[in-house]
């Protein structure tokens, strides 16, 4: 059966009430020649739309056959056949907001979990669930140190965080009348300690550093809480390999105040770019101000442990105005699946994930550094990602790659200029010695 919102006779008398005379009228602002007619082909049986896709499909370089090595925010790690089937139980595929506690107990025991889990990697006190993505969770983070720090209106964020998070933080602090200053890296891939201490001042309420930052190369979380310190500021630290966090110190150990981030290696796909997941977790001194649901455990009329929503002062809840966030969304579903990923690894399988992606990258790294032609850009120790330098064009040369089965990286032409012939290299646990072995001799051969 359709869904016909409206009948022709509300629909008209809807017309008339704004005053116009038909739905074209809408869009006759927009030229003739962008409201043309979809160019689309005649319609097609099922079994030819399936046969047309299949032909389609063989053409594509395939994730599962490739030897891949593409990173630069997203990473190819693998999630349990167990975790992935329990997204498609009905209980779970169709829940949205867990509004009534009596009848979403299961829903919101998952989020506390995945909260938990959040705060145990991070080494923070409180975390929170439903944000969008990295980028959207660094906007959240600096908008709540923001509310925290009042008075202030200027961010402090390193040039080594993500092009994307740092393109989506210039966006709505265009808006808010709030400067960004941006510390620039030093030879090595780190951030310019000297630089960013330089760079806060009395007006910073925020200073925001990524580890491992955009290049693969890892920070130092006590050089940004240090600088944020000095001028009574509110650190903020970026992670968008999550994954790092079960080997690498945690921000909560060096101070900081808020971490934030992507979670997608914590067991949700790659998704072609998305559905992925945000993080953020903050000291008790702040959850006050932390944005969107923060799942409490409780005691229920008969003294049973429950759970319930806490300090959800989200817009759908309050006056807008009043909100603490006004990005409304449930990324319930992918916690659940970060839940279930972690739940099974436990403390000991994810550290382990941590160690082979990171020992995966070392020998690559070593393996490329002697192709002639090719150097590795930034000396400094990294996680699982590095950034190579090519004597050719990286686009061209990934392209290449592609067609032979081998997905080589991302080339840092697609966000800077100037970098035409660098790009990065990603490895996780999938990645194997042959995949590796197959990279390098590629490289040898376009040298």
């Amino acid at each position: 059966m359709k869904f016909l919102p409206v009948s022709d006779a509300d629909r008209a008398e809807m017309l008339r009430a704004i005053g116009v005379s038909s739905v074209d009228d809408l869009f006759a602002s927009i030229p003739g020649e962008v409201r043309g007619e979809p160019r689309l082909p005649p319609p097609s049986s099922e079994i030819e739309i399936r046969r047309d896709f299949s032909a389609l499909s063989a053409r594509t370089a395939n994730a599962k056959t490739s030897a891949f090595f593409l990173g630069a925010g997203l990473y190819n790690h693998c999630v349990s056949a167990i975790a992935d089937q329990m997204l498609y139980r009905a209980e779970w595929l169709t829940a949205y907001t867990p509004y009534q506690p009596e009848v979403s107990q299961g829903t919101l025991q998952s989020i506390f979990e995945f909260q938990t889990h959040i705060c145990l990697l991070t080494g923070l006190d409180v975390a929170n669930a439903s944000l969008y993505e990295g980028a959207s969770a660094l906007v959240e983070a600096l908008l709540m140190a923001d509310r925290i720090v009042r008075g202030r209106r200027r961010a402090v964020l390193s040039a080594g965080i993500h092009p994307e998070y740092r393109e989506a933080v210039a966006s709505y602090f265009a808006n808010l009348d709030l400067e960004l200053v941006e510390a620039p890296l030093a030879a090595d891939g780190t951030t310019d300690r000297a630089a960013l201490e330089a760079a806060v001042d009395e007006r910073t309420f925020a200073v925001a550093l990524q580890s491992p930052n955009f290049y693969g190369v890892v920070e130092d979380w006590n050089a940004l809480s240090s600088a944020a310190r000095s001028r009574d500021a509110l650190s903020v630290a970026v992670v968008a390999e999550a994954a790092s966090l079960a080997l690498l110190s945690p921000p909560g150990a060096a101070a900081v105040d808020i971490a934030c981030g992507e979670a997608q290696s914590l067991g949700v796909p790659m998704h072609f770019g998305g559905p992925v997941l945000g993080f953020l977790a903050c000291r008790t001194a702040h959850q006050r101000q932390i944005p969107g649901r923060l799942v409490g455990e409780t005691r229920d009329a008969e003294g049973r442990r429950a759970f319930c929503l806490t300090l959800s002062t989200r817009e759908q809840h309050i006056r807008r105005e009043k909100a603490t966030s006004n990005i409304c969304t449930n990324q319930g579903l992918m916690a659940l699946a970060a839940n279930v990923h972690m739940s099974l690894l436990g403390k000991h399988g994810l550290r382990e994930v941590a160690l082979q992606s990171h020992a995966k990258a070392e020998y690559l790294k070593g393996r490329i550094a002697g192709v002639p032609g090719y150097r590795i850009a930034c000396p400094a120790p990294t996680f699982n990602e590095f950034l190579v330098e090519a004597p050719v064009p990286a686009a061209g040369l990934v392209s290449r790659l592609a067609a032979r089965g081998i997905l080589a990286g991302v080339p840092l032409s697609r966000w800077m200029r100037g970098r035409d012939n660098a790009f990065l290299v990603a490895t996780t646990e999938l990645t194997t010695r042959d995949d590796m072995d197959r990279l390098v001799g590629a490289l040898a051969e376009s040298a």
